[in-house]
């Protein structure tokens, strides 16, 4: 099979490429295309674990395997903070506590977590399971605006958000905001605005199936439309 690779920012130096199509045998992962690189280009694992991997524009694990036609990128850390400020949506599952060591630095004496959980329950009624759906390169655009705004307002060294998408099952985390800084009001303050403004500003929408139908929660704070007949 084959896949098309991408190479940005240092990972473009440390290889000589910025984009190139390579033959892989069926099943290799993704763990195991970054393998092979390393041993191409050996300076590569000098970005450590602060590299990335996506495909087709996605972050996934390093386990997944790799399909004909796919498009995988290096993602260096981006700049804005010294563990890597981040602004991402996902389609699998969110483990905060391993993007939260992600984002802190030795220098950081405070990290504060926010995840949004899907409950079983919404105004009375029992919650079988939640979709999100969103407008994908605005919602990273806001989302980049609003880390600004944040770090502006606020005495913040790190900054990360992301968001899932798709169908999520009760007890998922359907959002993490990773606020770290020197001290701690500042993280709690900056978490408590970053997720407020999330809510109010960037484009994703979120749909509640019941027994007895659906809802589409507009926005914070706005109207919801029932779909009758669509659980």
């Amino acid at each position: 099979m084959k896949v098309t690779v991408l190479f940005f920012g240092i990972t473009h130096d440390l290889t000589g490429c910025t984009q190139e199509q390579v033959e892989l045998p069926a099943g290799e992962t993704l763990e195991g295309l970054r393998r092979r690189y390393e041993v191409r280009f050996p300076r590569l694992q000098s970005v450590g674990d602060a590299l990335l991997l996506v495909v087709n524009q996605e972050v996934v694990k390093g386990s997944t395997a790799l399909r004909d036609g796919d498009e995988v990128a290096f993602l260096p850390p981006v700049s804005g903070g010294a563990g890597g400020d981040f602004y991402r949506l996902t389609r699998h599952p969110i483990s905060a506590s391993d993007l939260a060591k992600e984002l802190r630095a030795p220098e950081d004496g405070a990290v504060v977590v926010f995840e949004g959980i899907v409950r079983n329950h919404s105004r009375g009624r029992a919650t079988l399971y939640l979709e999100y759906e969103a407008y994908e390169p605005m919602a990273i655009r806001k989302m980049e605006e609003l880390g600004r705004e944040a770090k502006q307002k606020f005495p913040i060294d790190g900054l990360g958000m992301i968001h899932r998408l798709g169908r999520l099952e009760i007890g998922e985390t359907s959002v993490a905001i990773i606020v770290t800084a020197e001290h701690r009001r500042a993280a709690f303050e900056a978490c408590w605005y970053a997720i407020d403004r999330l809510k109010q500003t960037v484009p994703i929408w979120k749909k509640e199936y019941f027994a007895d139908g659906a809802v589409w929660a507009e926005g914070e704070g706005q109207s919801h439309i029932v779909v009758k007949g669509d659980a």
